[in-house]
């Protein structure tokens, strides 16, 4: 008889965004190894209610299908929103960790909240940094365990349009013919490192080398924003972090304001952002060592890497599990903005040279990155806590 699990996740489509694709895949890859019962937020009524009707609808799932043999929640914050479940049920409960879902530095969380996700089950990290981090604050060793996320390799199939380049142009006006482009993307936040970059980094590379950033980037302040400026700094900032705003913002505006080589696209469709990643000569991910705001992984390293970019990453957090030195990128000290510089002309200055390293990024991405190598780690985990 096929084993049964429940997945629980308010992280999936039609929503988009890293969380949402590595829960989307690994359900669907769970399918293929066991019969896989799904409890997921899809935009169809408030989440606040979502939450509140949770425990009928698991209460209901596990009346409906008593086989179900193994839980597994999404995220932390899916982990705090189920402590009732210790309570409820012996069946073993397994919870994935990206990074800020375990490191927010509120102190409540983390003294009260904490301790108690740590008497779950099992935890499953998407990486060894995650992990780390979990360990420092008093998870069990022997059922803590590293599952790198993966990455879709079909992204690499998808034909390079120049068209792009004219696209760039009639919608942006940016011209990069006969330039050498610089791309990033994400959500200006500071952990991001992208004001430092446009300061730091931008200023000192030749005038042919362009910046292009993409992601949201709001022009003006929420209503909520404005308040949040009534609120002590440090409350305030962790309640930017919990509630996703954009705490790099405003010295982003500030600093593309001041140069002329670094454009902001704000967000594009996802064919858009494939032919921008193929365009580009690097892709890079100078993020910055912020308290308590962590990179947990890096899997737009790998959609770039994919797409034949070779990634230039700072060698913090979880990004060092994505980015592997001289494998599929480069690896540099956070906030070095001497390494950058020098990296970036270096690399440049030998358009072969480059064009080899991202070929040998882009395979190495291959062989070791999928959702299929993620899916198995998954099992394996999952099928010591099925076969106790």
């Amino acid at each position: 008889m096929q084993k049964e699990v429940l997945c629980i996740t308010h992280k999936y489509p039609p929503f988009v965004g890293g969380m949402e694709t590595q829960s989307y895949e690994l359900i669907r890859g769970l399918s293929a190894f066991y019969s896989v019962h799904i409890l997921a937020y899809k935009g169809d009524e408030n989440k606040v209610w979502w939450f509140f009707r949770l425990p009928r609808r698991v209460r209901n799932m596990l009346r409906n299908y008593p086989n179900i043999q193994l839980i597994h929640l999404n995220d932390g914050s899916m982990g705090v929103a189920s402590l009732w479940l210790q309570r409820f049920t012996n069946i073993p409960v397994i919870v994935t960790y990206h990074g800020l879902d375990i490191t927010y530095p509120l102190t409540f969380f983390q003294k009260q909240l904490v301790p108690r996700l740590g008497k779950y089950s099992g935890a499953v990290c998407v990486s060894e940094f995650t992990r780390q981090e979990c360990l420092r604050r008093g998870f069990d060793t022997t059922t803590t365990f590293t599952v790198n996320n993966g990455v879709d390799h079909h992204l690499a199939d998808i034909p390079f349009d120049p068209t792009i380049v004219d696209k760039l142009q009639n919608d942006y006006g940016i011209d990069v013919c006969n330039k050498r482009v610089i791309v990033s993307t994400g959500r200006p936040v500071k952990r991001k490192g992208f004001s430092w970059f446009l300061k730091n980094v931008i200023p000192h590379l030749d005038e042919d080398i362009l910046f292009l950033m993409i992601g949201p980037l709001k022009k003006e302040q929420t209503v909520f924003e404005r308040l949040l400026k009534m609120i002590p700094g440090k409350i305030a900032y962790k309640l930017h972090l919990l509630l996703g705003f954009s705490t790099d913002r405003i010295e982003v505006i500030e600093q593309l304001g001041k140069r002329k080589n670094a454009y902001h696209l704000g967000k594009v469709s996802g064919e858009d952002l494939m032919q921008l990643l193929s365009l580009a000569d690097l892709f890079v991910m100078p993020n910055l060592s912020i308290p308590g705001d962590v990179e947990g992984f890096g899997l737009v390293a790998l959609e770039a890497s994919m797409r034949g970019t070779y990634v230039l990453a700072s060698a913090i957090d979880g990004i060092t599990d994505a980015v592997v030195d001289g494998k599929n990128g480069s690896l540099l000290p956070a906030g070095d903005a001497s390494a950058w510089i020098n990296k970036i002309h270096e690399l440049l200055s030998d358009e072969d040279a480059l064009q080899t390293l991202s070929e040998q990024g882009k395979e190495f991405t291959r062989q070791h990155f999928s959702w299929k190598i993620m899916t198995e780690g998954y099992v394996e985990i999952f099928n010591r806590f099925i076969d106790k």
